[in-house]
């Protein structure tokens, strides 16, 4: 039996993940309509408050989960070294459950600062990917972590098509009658309990040499920061990180509200568009950047694919048509998704393979850091 449960370790990390992601795709068609689109039937304002700040609200309740995340994910690694994955990894996915069924509720009852809340509490507790990374580290032979970090990479690129897509379908009335903006947040909810379950009952534990006197840093993300612009060989890799997420950010973050104002997209729109992203991105980094990568070094491919993502960018307002937003949208995602394959494959590479633990975990505060900025 023992070994039977093995043999499943890397699938349940890998859906641990994949709901993590699922939940946070979910997000990005919703919130715009909750927040920033007063001729939505679920718009959360009253009607005499101004857009602009309607606007500002909204930017910072995108702001709030990765400002937690970035404070908490660096204790829950050290928590795990100290008490194992398994116990840690249970409480994440419980966290992540308990702040989806509080954000449904805020929703039905247009209570703005439980809103808050939830994102704050999910993002507190939410290690879910950093501790299930270093669980499939714990299990995977180093010659192979390439190959099952690949596999992590993929799942990320299902979960941001699968994300929207669902959000957009659950929470749209004309869908099925009884959907509503609570909907799939009480879907990914229950999502989450069931994962803590299966974790909890099916998961053995992947950190063997637990270290149970471990002290524990409580500012470990402003010292990875202040780590990040002290490394020499580096530092450069880390502000191109930064500056790289935090671009990302903008656009997961507004870029819905754009298409509102420019295109009156609904969320069911919206969801259908960033799974069209989300499909072209996954496409960038499975299929495209292995064929580049034969060619190219990762430094040689950032150098053009940077550039020409900010530019696709710029050129994705200039559309007046739902079709040319679609034909201008892949050439987006194809450079982005190049960029970040590249970026965190350059980071690794640049790094010796006993500071591979400490520059992983820098990049995560970065890029954390990164995402609560912009918004």
């Amino acid at each position: 039996m023992k070994q039977y449960l093995q043999s499943y370790k890397f699938p349940i990390l890998l859906f641990t993940i994949f709901i993590d992601l699922l939940g946070i795709g979910i997000l990005i068609p919703v919130i715009p309509q909750l927040l920033a689109n007063p001729a939505s039937s679920q718009y959360l304002f009253s009607p005499s408050l101004p857009l602009s700040t309607a606007y500002i609200i909204y930017g910072f309740l995108a702001a709030a989960y990765p400002l937690a995340l970035f404070l908490a994910a660096p204790i829950l690694g050290q928590l795990s070294d100290r008490f194992g994955r398994k116990p840690i990894l249970v409480i994440s996915l419980l966290g992540t459950c308990v702040g989806y069924f509080v954000f449904a509720f805020a929703i039905i009852t247009k209570n703005i600062p439980l809103l808050f809340l939830s994102r704050i509490f999910d993002g507190l507790t939410g290690g879910n990917i950093s501790v299930a990374q270093a669980a499939i580290a714990d299990i995977t032979q180093p010659e192979n972590r390439a190959k099952s970090f690949g596999l992590v990479g993929a799942i990320f690129g299902i979960g941001f098509i699968l994300g929207p897509y669902i959000g957009g379908i659950l929470s749209d009335p004309a869908v099925v009658s009884w959907f509503s903006a609570a909907t799939p947040f009480w879907f990914t909810a229950i999502l989450s309990f069931c994962n803590a379950l299966f974790v909890f009952f099916f998961l053995p534990e992947t950190h063997l040499v637990k270290n149970p006197s471990l002290a524990i840093s409580w500012n470990k993300a402003f010292r990875h920061i202040a780590r990040a612009v002290t490394l020499p060989s580096h530092i450069w890799l880390f502000v191109t990180l930064f500056l790289f997420q935090a671009g990302f950010a903008f656009y997961v973050s507004f870029f819905g509200v754009f298409l509102i104002d420019r295109f009156s997209f609904t969320q069911g729109d919206a969801g259908y568009y960033f799974a069209y992203v989300g499909f072209w991105i996954a496409f960038a980094q499975a299929v495209v950047t292995r064929l580049v990568a034969r060619y190219y070094a990762e430094r040689a491919v950032l150098r053009v694919s940077l550039f020409a993502t900010g530019m696709m960018v710029l050129i994705l307002f200039f559309p007046t048509a739902t079709w040319q937003l679609l034909a201008v949208t892949p050439f987006f995602a194809l450079f982005n998704g190049l960029s970040q394959a590249n970026i965190f494959g350059l980071i690794s590479r640049s790094a010796h393979q006993s500071k591979q633990g400490e520059i992983i975990g820098i990049s995560s505060s970065v890029a954390s850091l990164a995402q609560a900025i912009p918004p």
